[in-house]
């Protein structure tokens, strides 16, 4: 109890006597918890939730969260329960309890899907109060900086998850002493050489260059007292993970990393921050490019400060960072500094409305995702740690991450932009929606009333709001399009016993959903057009489920394809059928019906099992364009190739894709051109056209 009661004593001089009451109260109770636990280390259990109620005391949290961190490890590791603790020190404390305990008591299939489903409950706990993360975050700290003690494949691990998850929330909730340790501390534990190595090299340099620091830091403060600013210079080094990062990054070895060393420059307000600048740069002369403001844009995180790197003596670049008193607090503490620093100050309730629209946008995005590995997934992309910053039109600043493009911004201002995007304006100029967008940007999204994502999007957005979102609205696409198509497959199916859709009442309906143990009749549809379940089986248990049993078999119709039914029914690449060609419907479990030629060779292995297919008939009215190929072989003439692209032109088509191979001999060339159409007849007339060209040899249609 002695290093405890020493803590206590710390603790009182910014909480009440009653607050401290009840932390001795919650010290003993974890203590008779955890009573014969011991950490690998050999200390007893108890020193580790001590530790972590510490580094929260730092913060000045409040008594609830001391609380809980002293209790975070006893519903994980002992028999007590959520209702015990709610009992004995109140419910607000019970829940911070139980948003940091693992869902240990639930199997689950792998490894990953656990610490998926963990993070989840833990980020859910956390969108509801804060203080969660803040306890994890303490948790997970004391947990590295003691690491030696647990065996090397489980250490590995551990830093892993670090330096994924835990390192850069941190780092997205303004904590950025911890951030920089969290990343430290598992750069060391990942990679044990390389940081021996670094550690030493820094060591080394640091001698080497303490006169140029000196120098350096005498005239900063000397020409600053010139320009009357009042300020604290500390000379800074940068962490051994940063310099790792920039050298693996720009392939550098460790003497051409240069800034190794930095300034931090504190003064008393913002308009000081603009004088000292002014100051440093008659001092040094700045390195283009390399100023940032984060004054006037702050980061996401609520990060300030006014950044410049300066061409120092003996050509030595010097890094600079300028803020004020208030904002070095915040970015250190960050989110936290909201019990540290009660304040009114707007930065502050800015910093706290910046982390709770994050928070929301996580509560979102996890009501999206199918399942907790996505949603980790999501996460993961979500806490990119560079931003650009980019206007909207009204001259609003957003952040996004580096890498983000015009859909991920359309995204970022209102899921219904995102949704409804068809193009963009870069800086007044019209761009494609995967451009790459740079700092200070002026983007304006353009949107259509019947515009929808485009699965494609998905290779190059880089926010997890995007991604969810972009997915989850295909996901519920593609369902609404297989329960359509599930209805016509069932419809037919009814047909073959003289029945139909309309002969089917609620009750047997509602009784087939509970006996198949679905959600609902949408979900039974949904499957039939997805190939899970088959149209005939379903049709039979439904009517076997009425009156009458079902007559016997009659004749059925054809399932007609219009072509617009979207990725419910899809158009076979190795065959590319087209409106005028003999087809058959092949049912793809999880994908629904795919469209062949009679004479695909797919279908002819596929005859073997004859439930899977299904008869099909074109809509002689369909109005879609579909792809075709063909190939060319034409004598090696100069303009030959525009020939053919104006009488393709000319027949009404589209050229979607074309390419060339001349033969050895130079004398003929094969194109391959794909193409849109209409039907059979809109190819036999463009490949009439194309045989009127005295150089064209042959012309085929290309199937697979």
């Amino acid at each position: 109890m002695g290093e405890a009661a020493t803590l206590f004593k710390e603790w009182s001089g910014y909480l009440k006597p009653e607050d401290i009451s009840q932390l001795e109260s919650a010290y003993h109770f974890s203590e008779a918890a955890h009573e014969g636990q011991f950490r690998k280390s050999g200390e007893p259990y108890i020193s580790h939730p001590l530790a972590v109620a510490n580094i929260l005391a730092q913060w000045h949290l409040d008594s609830q969260a001391l609380t809980a961190a002293l209790l975070h490890d006893v519903m994980e590791d002992t028999a007590v329960t959520k209702t015990e603790i709610s009992k004995s020190f109140g419910r607000p404390v019970a829940d911070l309890v139980d948003g940091v305990s693992k869902l240990d008591r639930i199997e689950f299939e792998t490894q990953e899907k656990a610490q998926a489903e963990n993070f989840r409950k833990m980020l859910l706990a956390m969108a509801r109060d804060v203080r969660v993360i803040l306890i994890k975050l303490a948790d997970r700290l004391h947990n590295m900086r003691t690491l030696e003690a647990v065996e090397p494949r489980k250490r590995r691990r551990i830093a892993r998850e670090t330096m994924d998850i835990y390192a850069p929330i941190a780092n997205r909730l303004g904590l950025n002493s911890i951030y920089q340790e969290l990343e430290d501390l598992s750069f060391k534990h990942l990679y044990p050489d390389r940081y021996r190595v670094l550690a030493k090299a820094v060591k080394a340099a640091r001698g080497n260059r303490r006169e140029i620091v000196g120098k350096v830091m005498e005239s900063i403060k000397r020409r600053l007292r010139d320009n009357k600013v009042e300020a604290q210079v500390h000379g800074r080094e940068k962490h051994l993970n940063s310099i790792y990062r920039k050298m693996r990054e720009k392939h550098l070895s460790f003497a051409q990393v240069l800034d190794v060393f930095g300034f931090r420059i504190i003064v008393k307000d913002v308009h000081a921050c603009y004088i000292a600048l002014g100051a440093l740069h008659g001092l040094f002369k700045p390195i283009p490019g390399k100023f940032k403001d984060y004054i006037a844009i702050p980061k996401a995180n609520g990060y300030q400060s006014l950044h410049t790197t300066l061409f120092g003596p003996f050509g030595t670049p010097i890094e600079a960072q300028i803020r004020t008193a208030e904002m070095h607090k915040i970015a250190e503490a960050g989110v936290a500094s909201h019990w540290l620093y009660k304040s009114s100050d707007t930065s502050l309730s800015d910093l706290q409305r910046k982390t709770h629209q994050w928070l929301q946008s996580l509560l979102q995005m996890q009501s999206e995702s199918g399942d907790s590995v996505e949603f980790l997934e999501h996460l993961k992309v979500d806490l990119f740690p560079d931003e650009v910053y980019i206007f909207t039109p009204k001259g609003q600043i957003m952040a996004l991450p580096r890498g983000a493009t015009a859909v991920d911004f359309a995204y970022s201002v209102h899921t219904d932009i995102g949704n409804r995007c068809v193009a963009v304006k870069i800086n007044q100029e019209l761009m494609p929606l995967r451009t790459e967008l740079k700092n200070g940007d002026r983007v304006e999204i353009i949107t259509a009333a019947h515009a929808k994502p485009n699965p494609l999007w998905l290779n190059f957005v880089v926010t997890a709001k995007a991604r969810s979102h972009i997915r989850h609205f295909l996901k519920t696409m593609h369902f609404q399009e297989s329960v359509q198509l599930g209805e016509r497959l069932l419809n037919q199916a009814l047909a073959n016993y003289k029945a139909g859709l309309a002969d089917v009442n609620d009750r047997q309906w509602d009784k087939l959903v509970r006996d198949s143990s679905a959600k609902s009749r949408h979900e039974i549809l949904a499957d039939i057009g997805l190939g899970k379940r088959l149209a005939a089986v379903v049709a039979r248990q439904l009517l076997s489920l009425g009156e009458t049993p079902p007559p016997e078999d009659g004749s059925a119709g054809s399932v007609v394809i219009h072509g617009s039914e979207g990725m419910a029914v899809q158009f076979a690449r190795c065959c590319k059928p087209i409106p005028g060609d003999p087809i058959i419907g092949l049912i793809s479990k999880g994908q629904g019906m795919l469209i062949h030629t009679h004479d695909c060779p797919v279908i002819a292995k596929a005859r073997a099992d004859p439930e899977r297919q299904l008869d099909v008939a074109w809509d002689p009215e369909t109005k879609k364009l579909f792809e075709v190929s063909i190939k060319l072989v034409v004598a090696n003439r100069r303009g030959v190739l525009a020939q053919v692209a104006a009488e393709i032109a000319e027949a009404g088509s589209n050229i979607q894709n074309v390419s060339v191979n001349p033969e050895d001999d130079g004398t003929y060339t094969d194109m391959h051109f794909t193409l849109q159409v209409s039907n059979r007849l809109h190819l036999a007339r463009i490949m009439r056209s194309l045989r009127r060209i005295p150089e064209v040899v042959r012309v085929s249609r290309v199937k697979g």
